[in-house]
């Protein structure tokens, strides 16, 4: 009987690394909600017109990007663009996507994992802005992807269609440029390369797409981001050109086959 009650006893124990399993779960968690609430609150703390936050800017600035882009901002020839002008937006979508600092001299910068911080780009984005006048960082009700996804999907096949692709699925351009994929992009950045016009894509203002269409734009790309493919495989949403290939290689090959097959057979 008291054999029987150890034995029960020994069942109910818990695994001497349990505690510290369950220790470090929560610190994981911890670890991560914290990331998220301070990421979020120093993006919505953040001041561009602060002079702390220029002065902090300018800092970063003349570490990271005054080799290329000059002190002052002011470009260096061959090697960096000036600057002046382009507005908080264009620091905040080319520092934020992390095409810049750039790896290397090509045909146009690379996307790559960022470099800073959401605050620190919000700092150079200040600095570079308070040089002089240009496109602004965009209001937060343009990006909840609420708009009209039926009239940004018109807006973006006559506008961006012909590099992005229909699907936003991206393709070549001249020279060994492209144009980016749409997919996974945040609605900040998609905003901000509409009205800065980066590398080879055009500057659509609000003159030619007002804020409220771009919002629409921005929904229809979310749309058909998150919406399954329907009619089966989407073969990379890259239009006729994979839809013929999937004709000839598979279509075509099987046809080969079934010949060889019957002839095999009645031989």
């Amino acid at each position: 009987m008291a054999r029987a009650k150890k034995n029960s006893a020994k069942t109910g124990r818990r695994h001497p690394l349990a505690t510290a399993a369950l220790l470090a779960v929560g610190l994981v968690v911890t670890g991560a909600a914290y990331a998220g609430i301070s990421t979020t609150s120093a993006t919505a703390e953040v001041d561009l017109n602060s002079p702390a936050v220029i002065k902090d800017g300018e800092k970063l600035f003349a570490a990271n990007c005054a080799t290329c882009h000059g002190m002052g901002a002011e470009g260096s020839g061959s090697d960096g663009p000036s600057l002046i002008g382009v507005g908080a937006a264009s620091v905040h979508f080319q520092v934020g996507t992390g095409r810049m600092p750039l790896a290397f001299q090509g045909p146009q910068g690379m996307v790559k994992p960022k470099q800073f911080t959401e605050e620190q780009t919000l700092q150079m984005a200040a600095y570079v802005a308070s040089l002089a006048p240009g496109p602004e960082l965009p209001d937060p009700q343009l990006l909840t992807g609420e708009g009209d996804a039926a009239r940004g999907g018109e807006l973006f096949r006559i506008n961006c269609a012909m590099c992005h692709n229909v699907a936003g699925a991206g393709g070549a351009l001249t020279q060994g440029k492209w144009a980016p994929p749409l997919t996974g992009v945040e609605p900040t950045h998609i905003y901000n390369a509409m009205v800065t016009g980066p590398q080879n894509m055009p500057v659509f203002s609000d003159a030619n797409i007002t804020p409220e269409q771009k919002a629409d734009i921005i929904t229809y790309l979310k749309y058909i981001e998150d919406k399954p493919a329907i009619g089966g495989f989407s073969l990379g949403s890259i239009g006729p050109v994979a839809e013929g290939l999937f004709i000839w290689v598979i279509g075509l090959g099987s046809i080969v086959a079934l010949t060889v097959w019957v002839t095999a057979k009645s031989n």
